[in-house]
């Protein structure tokens, strides 16, 4: 059975905000390395509901962030200052998983945390408002 667009956005959706929880809890036991990978990953699947809302298919995480500059944050549907998060959560996203000697800290990781809400549920109200 293959899944609707639209069920497809919902599920992304979804998936931001259960892994928005899980970089909560990360942080909650001082995981800061994981929780930025969380805090990533949980404003990429968000950002990938809304790339497949308007009917954008990037194969590639550099993909989804190059779309999303290009069709919402360059026309400013979405805050510029979003598109600055996401960049800065995909550079930090690989350093903390691919990078020797780079650990997080609660100082950098928890002003993530809003913004990254914030930008899940304005996400979802564009999804909705069709």
């Amino acid at each position: 059975m293959k899944a609707s667009r639209e069920d497809l956005i919902q599920y992304r959706l979804h998936r931001a905000k259960d892994t928005f929880e899980d970089a909560q809890i990360l942080a909650d036991r001082e995981k800061w390395n994981s929780s930025i990978n969380r805090l990533y990953y949980s404003a990429y699947y968000a950002v990938m509901a809304l790339l497949l809302f308007s009917e954008l298919n990037p194969a590639t995480h550099n993909g989804a962030k190059s779309n999303f500059t290009e069709y919402f944050i360059k026309t400013e549907r979405i805050p510029k200052n979003f598109g600055k998060m996401y960049s800065q959560l995909f550079t930090w996203r690989q350093k903390g998983d691919y990078d020797d000697l780079f650990d997080f800290d609660q100082e950098k990781v928890m002003p993530y945390f809003e913004p990254v809400q914030k930008l899940i549920d304005l996400i979802e109200s564009i999804v909705k408002e069709r």
